[in-house]
C-alpha cells in the first residue's frame, strides 16, 4: 500500500466505520427488513398483547427511516461512495497499481520485507515503539496532534472542503 492509498484510507476509513456500525446496529435496518417481508407476503407472527406499544414502536421506526438525520445520513454515504472524488482516487490507486512503475514498486517493498535487513529493521521499529524514548517520542505526536494551532489549521481545512463541497452542490 502506498502513501497516497494510505491517506485516502485514513480519511474514509473512519467516516464508513462509522455509518457502517450504526447502519448493523440500528433498528432502521431490522424494520427495513421486517417492511420487505411483508412487502413479499411473509408473515412474522405477533404478540396480540402488544397492540398500542407495537403501533408506537412502529410509528417511531417510521419516524426514524423517514427523518432528515437518516436522510442525511443516507446522502452523505452516497455522495461518499460514488462522488467524483472518490471515483478519481479509486482510478488513481488502480492506475498505480497497474503501471509499471507501482508493479516495481511492491515488488521492492516485498523484497525489502523478506530481506534481513529489512526484518532487522522491522525489529529496530518494534524497539523504538516499545522503549521509553518511543513513548515519549508518541506522547510529543499526540500532544501536537491536540494542539491549538493544529485544531484550528484541521477545522479551517474542514470549513473549506466543506465550502468546496456545498458550492459544488448548489
Amino acid at each position: 500500500m502506498n502513501d497516497m492509498e494510505l491517506q485516502i484510507r485514513r480519511l474514509l476509513n473512519p467516516i464508513s466505520t462509522s455509518l457502517t456500525r450504526w447502519w448493523c446496529n440500528s433498528a432502521t435496518r431490522r424494520a427495513l427488513g421486517r417492511m420487505k417481508e411483508r412487502a413479499a407476503g411473509v408473515r412474522t407472527p405477533g404478540d396480540p398483547r402488544q397492540g398500542a406499544a407495537a403501533q408506537r414502536a412502529r410509528a417511531a421506526m417510521h419516524d426514524l427511516r423517514e427523518g432528515e438525520a437518516t436522510r442525511k445520513a443516507q446522502a452523505a454515504l452516497r455522495e461518499l461512495r460514488e462522488g467524483e472524488a472518490a471515483r478519481k482516487a479509486q482510478a488513481a490507486l488502480h492506475d498505480l497499481r497497474d503501471s509499471d512503475t507501482g508493479r516495481k514498486a511492491a515488488a521492492a517493498l516485498r523484497d525489502l520485507r523478506d530481506s534481513d535487513t529489512g526484518r532487522k529493521a522491522a525489529a529496530a521499529l518494534r524497539d523504538l515503539r516499545d522503549s521509553d524514548t518511543g513513548r515519549k517520542a508518541q506522547a510529543a505526536l499526540h500532544d501536537l496532534r491536540e494542539s491549538e494551532p493544529v485544531r484550528k489549521a484541521q477545522q479551517t481545512f474542514r470549513d473549506r472542503r466543506d465550502g468546496a463541497t456545498a458550492r459544488k452542490g448548489s
